[in-house]
Order: structure tokens, then C-alpha cells, then sequence
């Protein structure tokens, strides 16, 4: 059996079927714009066709589109260009001369109008540009309605399985349910399931239609807005517990040393960045310290420098320290990052387990700050440090031994730390004024969290807002 071709039926008001002068075109919009009703309801009298010309009858409902436009279409189009395209209405039923009356949109456009017969043709015309569509329902059967009065039947069940066919085959237009009143439970059902809302055949006329499809269409629009936000908000919560759960936690039981910590990713809402840190205590009593800096501030540096922590953690557990550790880290940074010249900065520090002493090696990264007691704070000697992680394939990181003392603080950082501006210039703050920063935080007596909240907020202060890069600060203390 040959399918049948659908075909697009435009509706025409008698007042559009004639040549129309500015005064009438006025007149029909004020006339038949949403929500005014009829024209000749409202006491608004059409005008005689000019004089020579014969007045066009009314366009018989569902006959073809006709081959050429309107009179009042030719005029808008040579006054004003093509004119704008309004809202499409694709009609889904059974009886392809169902009667809709004619609509129109917010701004006085006619509606157009698609008729399909089933599901096969409503997926052929169902194109970008249909804005709402209008499901006839066929009747109920007596017999279906008395099982549902008696609470046999299934409520929004089988009944309703072509409205859920339409919503699967288009979940994001709106959709409107035409029925009888008789209907009036399973049309309110049919909102339960899914429709935007539903209009009763008996009632049904062209300013209840036109309303009811521009109510349908903006509902739509908002109901998609509102998923896309919550699945936007689930996602940021789900990345926020992920980011959370990575970051480190110290493991310091059994030691005397107090730590502390401050970590500020650049990249705006995240938790965590391309920087990363993490302290351990193994069963020998030493204190083993750790950060570094992958280059870059993105998503992918951060997975990464997750990867090179844990990876830190692991061998550090295994008693790996020194250059035979850092060579293990370059090898597990070669194999996960992304691109070749991807690398990573790094300082660790052993601390024995009397706490007088240390090993420092460093990868590239700045060295560390110390304070000891009764003196002024002084970096670390950097000398002797080896290359960045992933730049050289056979490179080597000397361990040196530091002298601690008995009272000390000892604070690690990134860069981000000592590459915010100072002033209106291209200054950087630098280790020296870094240095001296926190001298004098230390002598107005901050100590621990406050001494590194204040020294960031400071620096971020000089430099005139947010800090672009990623900062890490990690500090221990033995008093």
C-alpha cells in the first residue's frame, strides 16, 4: 500500500484573503494577536476589497498551500524582505482533516501547520524548525473507560503508549494533547507522563489553541533549561566529591612536627589544580615531605599530579627516597602524561626521626624556606638540584643533608606562590620577597594556617587580584 504523502495546510482569516492597506493590517493584528480573540467578536469590521478588485474567498480548511502569496504577503516581503518564520505545529492523528483552527504567534505570525497521519510520518516531517507538536488522541472505548472507573484498567498505561512513542521521538519539543472531555482523566494522565498540557476538542478554538502552543512551547523551554542546570550542578558536585576525595591526607601519627597547609587552584571553580603535596610518616619515625608543580593549570595537570602524589606515596612506603625515587616518579610521569613536553617540578624532604635533620632533593622547583629559632628565615641552598621530571631521560637528583636544629619551621611552595606581580609593572614578587614577606608575618607572631593564609593573601594583594597560577604552601613546625 502506497504511504500517503503528508502536505502542509495554511490557514487563512477572511481578512487576509483580500488586499489590505496599512489601516487593515493594523486592524488584523490587533484583531487576531494572541489572546484578542475574533475581529468581528470584538466589534472590528473588516474593510471592503478596493475598488477593481475582487475579494478573495476564504482558503477552504485543509486544501493545499497556495502557489503564490498572499496580497498582503507580497507587501511585506517587498517592504521589508522575507518575512519572519513563526512557530510550526505538527499535527500527529489518525484523520487527516481533524479541524484546528487557525493560530497565530506572540508576534501576529501566522502558525503553520503539518499534518501526519502515524509515527512514520510525523519522524519524516519532524525537522528543526517544528516548534510544538499536537497529539490527537483517538476516543476511548466505552469499555476501556468503564475498567478505569471501575480501578481495573492501568492509568497512563497502554492507553498513553503512543503519547510516550512521541515523547521518546521527541524529547525535546513541546507536546500538547488534543482529547474530548469525556477524557478528562486520561488527559490529565497524559500530563503525568510527559505532555506540556492537553486542550478538549469541545472547547477548542483559535485563541485557546494559540495560547495553549506558546504556553507549551516556553514551558518546554524552561523545563530543559531547568534539567540542563541541575545536570550541570549534579556534575559540578560529583567533580567537587572527586576533587575533595583526591587531595591529600597527611599521614603524621606518632610524629611531633605540626602541619600545615594552604592550596589555591588557578582555574576558576575547582578544587584542585596542577599542584600537589603530601606528607608521610614511615614506621622508621622519618618524616617524609613532598610538592610539586605540573606545568600547566588544567584538568588533565591535575589528574596527573594526582597520579604522580600516589604514585609518591606508594614508593616512599616501599622505601624508595632520593634519586632512586624521583627516577621512579619521571618514569610513571613519561607514560601518563599527554604530550611529550608536559613536565613537573618537584622538592622532597626526609626528616629524620629526632627531627634535627633533613634530605632535600630538588626537580627543578624552588627550594624551601627555613626558620630556625632566633634567626631570620633563609632558602634552602638550591645549587645543587637536578632538572624538572620528563626532560631529561637519564637525569640524576644529589640528595643533600640539611641541618635542622632543635626548634625550626620548614615551608615548601609552588611558584604561584613567587610569580604574582607587584605594583602596575611586569615586577614579580620573587623568593627574595617572598623571604621577606614572611619575616615579617612570623615576627608579628602568625604561625601555622594563619601565617600561610595571611602570606597568600598578601601576595595576592600585591598583586592586584586572583592569582592565575596554581599555589600550594605546605609548612612544618617543631617547637
Amino acid at each position: 500500500m502506497p504511504v500517503p504523502v503528508p502536505h502542509q495546510r495554511t490557514v487563512v482569516l477572511p481578512h487576509q484573503a483580500g488586499p489590505v492597506d496599512d489601516a487593515c493590517a493594523d486592524t488584523a493584528r490587533v484583531a487576531d494577536a494572541p489572546g484578542a480573540g475574533n475581529a468581528t467578536a470584538q466589534g472590528v469590521r473588516a474593510p471592503a476589497p478596493a475598488a477593481g478588485q475582487e475579494a478573495a474567498q476564504p482558503a477552504v480548511q485543509g486544501s493545499l498551500e497556495p502557489t503564490q502569496p498572499l496580497p498582503g504577503e507580497q507587501r511585506l516581503s517587498a517592504d521589508h524582505g522575507p518575512a519572519p518564520q513563526g512557530l510550526t505545529l505538527l499535527l500527529i492523528g489518525e484523520d487527516p482533516n481533524s479541524h484546528v483552527p487557525e493560530m497565530w504567534d506572540w508576534a501576529g505570525r501566522k502558525v503553520r501547520l503539518r499534518t501526519a497521519r502515524n509515527l512514520t510520518e510525523a519522524e519524516r516531517l519532524l525537522t528543526d524548525d517544528v516548534h510544538c507538536i499536537l497529539l490527537d488522541l483517538s476516543p476511548q472505548a466505552p469499555e476501556g473507560r468503564a475498567e478505569r472507573d471501575a480501578g481495573h484498567g492501568t492509568r497512563g498505561g497502554d492507553e498513553l503508549g503512543v503519547l510516550r512513542d512521541v515523547l521518546r521521538l521527541a524529547p525535546s519539543h513541546a507536546v500538547l494533547v488534543l482529547t474530548y472531555e469525556t477524557d478528562a482523566e486520561r488527559a490529565a494522565d497524559a500530563v503525568r507522563v510527559g505532555a506540556q498540557d492537553y486542550l478538549f476538542r469541545d472547547e477548542l478554538d483559535g485563541a485557546v489553541l494559540s495560547r495553549a502552543v506558546r504556553y507549551a512551547v516556553e514551558r518546554k523551554r524552561a523545563d530543559l533549561a531547568q534539567r540542563q542546570l541541575t545536570e550541570s550542578r549534579m556534575l559540578a558536585q560529583e567533580n567537587a566529591r572527586l576533587e575533595r576525595g583526591l587531595l591529600p591526607t597527611p599521614l603524621l601519627d606518632g610524629s611531633d612536627l605540626r602541619f600545615a597547609a594552604c592550596y589555591r587552584p588557578g582555574r576558576s571553580r575547582a578544587l584542585l589544580g596542577g599542584d600537589f603535596y603530601d606528607t608521610v610518616r614511615t614506621p622508621d619515625g622519618t618524616v617524609h615531605a613532598m610538592i610539586g608543580d605540573v606545568c600547566g593549570h588544567g584538568p588533565d595537570e591535575a589528574a596527573l599530579g594526582v597520579e604522580l602524589r600516589i604514585a609518591w606515596r606508594a614508593l616512599t612506603f616501599a622505601g624508595l627516597s632520593g634519586d632512586e625515587l624521583l627516577a621512579t616518579l619521571q618514569k610513571v610521569l613519561e607514560h601518563e602524561r599527554a604530550d611529550d613536553e608536559i613536565f613537573a617540578t618537584l622538592c622532597t624532604v626526609d626528616i629524620s626521626a629526632d627531627g634535627r635533620r633533613a634530605g632535600l632533593c630538588l626537580a627543578g622547583h624552588p627550594a624551601p624556606l627555613l626558620a630556625k629559632a632566633g634567626e631570620s628565615p633563609r632558602l634552602l641552598p638550591y645549587e645543587f638540584g637536578g632538572p624538572a621530571l620528563g626532560l631529561l631521560p637519564h637525569a640524576r637528583w644529589p640528595r643533600r643533608q640539611v641541618e635542622l636544629g632543635g626548634s625550626w619551621s620548614l615551608m615548601m611552595y609552588t611558584d604561584g606562590l613567587i610569580e604574582g606581580r607587584i605594583g602596575v609593572g611586569n615586577q614579580r614578587l620573587g623568593q627574595e620577597g617572598m623571604t621577606e614577606l614572611v619575616s615579617r608575618q612570623m615576627a608579628a607572631g602568625l604561625s601555622g594556617e594563619e601565617l600561610l593564609d595571611a602570606s597568600v593573601r598578601e601576595v595576592r594583594d600585591l598583586n592586584g587580584g586572583e592569582l592565575t597560577d596554581d599555589v600550594a604552601v605546605l609548612l612544618l613546625d617543631r617547637r
